[in-house]
């Protein structure tokens, strides 16, 4: 990757040819020293330099780093934490990520997977040895170098007589790698939390998929701490000791040394796996990871499973030795393609983590389109601006799901005296706005599905998703589901699809435009509209042939986008098309085709306005450009907005918003895209935007808001976090939703609360 205008001409005295990666925490450049041997710099962004919790990590990053340099690691050449702009300098690792060997060729086998265990396992003898634990050991921070295999990155890493630094509400790691002891008590990781990280990775390595996988990092995280690992497809020789390295008490693993030597008795050919010998079948679904990521202090575009096009990265077998490394998981539209084989049914999860947006047309619950203009699904009426509810008093409320054993988050809308959220273990819920006292709550027995909260509210109806329970695989996976709003009465339901994602990068199968309810059927070939309070069918209408569909409310209008089942299966939808659904009968209007990738994010001046994705080879990079469709003359017009920008998407009161996943939010106009302002927020892995009261806010599932000017950005006011919840996590919907001066907030593990806008609680 050639150096961008701004990257500067050396670092250190070192010269830089090229640029590496490039992430939330910093960048990787390959540079040379004075006799020409290859280094890889990692320079830290300039907003964290005054961060003093930040340079306390990156000196720690650089004092394991230098602790640990060997065979088995990248050795540290230089390094100037205490610069103006920190950075580091390691000895330059030639060669492809574990990730990006799997993704490319898919697993490994034989004597190359018991060379790379062996490798890993000396790693770890010599990371532990002088008394480091990696704590991130995963499959983007292994490089597999032509002299084997190399551990790279300890941004996260600790010395064993150091204080771990962990800041309050946030957890640090990559779940489907992470330990047991590491999720539930981070202060007290020891050097067996990499030992089971190492048997995760193994386990990647032999089949392509992790142990514990699952649809959403929050179950994942559950499965690693309660659940039995999925060992079927490793080869047997290898499985026996993989196991005792995930058993989930750490003293019962061995250790590094002990490790090794049970990995040198293997045999040169590891032989068939048991799902093998059984079904006389090779591995399925070879090369597909959930790598997915949480809270990294550097991020590398070049290392992320393929989403997108199927061409070839330029340089894509170069990887810097300091680059730590994010995937965004199973590509889009593969995951939901496949969600309800029974194989995988009960790993399918509900998470605002790397998850599609909810809805256009919803404000508190609604994807990234907080308008407020996209009909009735979730416009927030409760007060108006400048108001709060007669008796309104700060609240904090925990909503019980059906699955409580697993961590969630809602979603909700505003009307009148009443909150309505839902989402996972919660089809829907009332509760008092006034003082979070819950009235009525209708729970979902199954295991939660990414992204799918609320789908909306009508004057007398809530309509929300039920997930089925794993147990009782007679029912339909999932349905949607009408409640009164006053009683919480079921009023009707109907079995749903799952494909909208696919089309759209949202999670959007249904939605309520005026008194109707739009839904994709179970079979994924068609549009129903119902009454949302009857439930009496109005029409049907099934897709174009050979295609795809998902509904996008525009204001009152509906539009279906579509894509090939061709692009749909290949996961290339590159010319979606639009066309506008009668809400009356149904029928289609003319057809607009939209040079994409792209994703709907709402609605300004009458026109749906979307976000072209760019690539960089075959991995998404964030967003580079403005799209505006004009559902009455069918006109398409495109803007570009000046670089790419990575992060969650969003809109609100006609202003597009990208928040990056370190707190750096940058607000564009929808009419031109042109950028309007860039601000730092301490607000990492923000969802989407929500506006009113003067102000628009980002929150993350720790329950952390920030409130900023729309006018410049200006920050108004940052609350501390509420709950011990993933940070960093990119493509949540709003998790603010705004009544009058009323703020009602969506946090972890069911967590909801609310404040007075103009009276927020302090910040230490």
């Amino acid at each position: 990757m050639s150096l961008r205008g701004g990257d500067p001409a050396e670092i250190g005295g070192y010269p830089l040819e090229e640029r590496l990666g490039s992430g939330g925490m910093g960048t990787v450049f390959l540079a040379r020293t004075s006799s020409g041997r290859p280094v890889a710099i990692k320079l830290i962004h300039q907003q964290f330099a005054g961060d003093d919790e930040f340079r306390i990590r990156f000196r720690q990053e650089v004092a394991a780093a230098r602790r640990v340099s060997g065979a088995f690691t990248a050795a540290v050449v230089d390094a100037a934490p205490e610069a103006e702009q920190p950075w580091m300098a390691t000895t330059y690792i030639e060669g492809p990520t574990l990730s990006q060997r799997i993704t490319d060729q898919g697993p490994l086998n034989g004597a190359e997977l018991r060379r790379l265990a062996i490798g890993l396992a000396e790693a770890l003898r010599d990371i532990h040895r002088v008394g480091v634990v990696h704590r991130d050991l995963k499959p983007s921070n292994v490089v597999l170098s032509p002299e084997g295999p190399r551990v790279i990155d300890f941004g996260i890493s600790r010395a064993v007589d150091q204080q771990t630094l962990t800041m309050t509400g946030r957890v640090i790691g990559t779940p489907p790698f992470m330990s047991p002891e590491q999720l539930q008590a981070p202060r007290g990781v020891g050097p067996r939390s990499d030992v089971f990280s190492l048997g995760t990775l193994l386990v990647y390595a032999a089949t392509g998929h992790g142990p514990f996988d699952a649809d959403s990092p929050y179950i994942t995280a559950y499965q690693v701490v309660h659940e039995e690992p999925s060992l079927g497809a490793v080869p047997m020789a290898l499985r026996a000791v993989v196991e005792p390295c995930l058993d989930k008490e750490p003293e019962r693993r061995p250790s590094a040394d002990e490790l090794l030597v049970l990995l040198r008795d293997l045999p040169v050919e590891l032989g068939e796996s048991e799902s093998e010998v059984g079904t006389g079948t090779g591995r399925s679904e070879a090369g597909r990871t959930r790598d997915m990521a949480t809270q990294h202090h550097l991020t590398t575009p070049t290392d992320r499973t393929p989403t997108g096009p199927a061409s070839t990265a330029p340089g894509a077998s170069r990887t810097s030795s300091t680059a730590s490394t994010e995937s965004t998981g199973t590509a889009i539209g593969g995951r939901l393609r496949r969600r309800w084989r029974p194989v995988l049914a009960a790993a399918v999860a509900v998470a605002a983590i790397g998850g599609g947006v909810a809805s256009l047309t919803t404000g508190g619950v609604g994807g990234n389109g907080a308008d407020g203009r996209g009909g009735d699904a979730g416009r927030s009426t409760a007060a108006p601006a400048g108001t709060l509810p007669d008796g309104f008093e700060p609240w904090r409320r925990t909503v019980p799901g059906g699955r409580e054993d697993i961590p969630d988050e809602l979603r909700c809308v505003a009307r009148g005296d009443a909150l309505f959220c839902g989402g996972g273990g919660v089809v829907a819920t009332r509760l008092d706005a006034r003082d979070g006292s819950r009235v009525w709550t209708a729970k979902s027995p199954g295991v939660p599905v990414q992204g799918m909260h609320l789908v909306g509210a009508t004057d007398d109806t809530v309509v929300g998703y039920r997930i089925a329970d794993q147990d009782a695989p007679q029912g339909p996976p999932q349905e949607v589901v009408a409640l009164d709003a006053d009683s919480g009465r079921e009023l009707w339901s109907a079995p749903s699809g799952a494909q909208s994602t696919a089309v759209t990068g949202r999670s959007m199968d249904a939605v309520v435009v005026g008194s109707a309810v739009v839904t994709v059927d179970a079979s994924n070939s068609r549009f129903e509209a119902r009454d949302a309070h009857s439930g009496e069918i109005a029409w049907t209408t099934p897709f174009p042939a050979g295609a795809q569909c998902a509904p996008v409310p525009v204001g009152q209008r509906l539009l279906a986008m579509c894509a090939t089942e061709a692009e749909v299966d290949d996961l290339q939808v590159r010319r979606p098309t639009l066309r506008t659904l009668a809400l009356d009968s149904g029928t289609y209007g003319g057809t607009v085709t939209v040079e994409g990738p792209v994703v709907p994010m709402g609605v300004a001046d009458g026109r749906l306005v979307l976000l072209s994705k760019h690539y960089e080879g075959t991995a998404p990079a964030g967003y580079d450009g403005v799209a505006r469709v004009d559902p009455a003359t069918r006109k398409v017009t495109y803007s570009r907005l000046g670089r790419v920008y990575d992060g969650t998407p969003g809109m609100a009161d006609g202003t597009l918003y990208v928040s990056g996943q370190t707190g750096l939010v940058t607000a564009f106009d929808a009419a031109n895209g042109r950028k309007k302002w860039s601000r730092q927020t301490g607000v990492e892995g923000a969802s989407g935007p929500a506006a009113g009261s003067g102000a628009v806010y980002f929150s993350s599932a720790t329950g952390r808001v920030v409130a900023l000017s729309p006018d410049d950005g200006k920050p108004l006011w940052t609350t501390d976090p509420q709950a011990d919840g993933l940070t960093g996590q990119q493509n949540a919907s709003p998790r603010v939703t705004v009544a009058g001066r009323a703020l009602f907030v969506a946090a972890d593990d069911n967590t909801l609360f609310a404040f007075d806008a103009q009276r927020p609680p302090r910040s230490s």
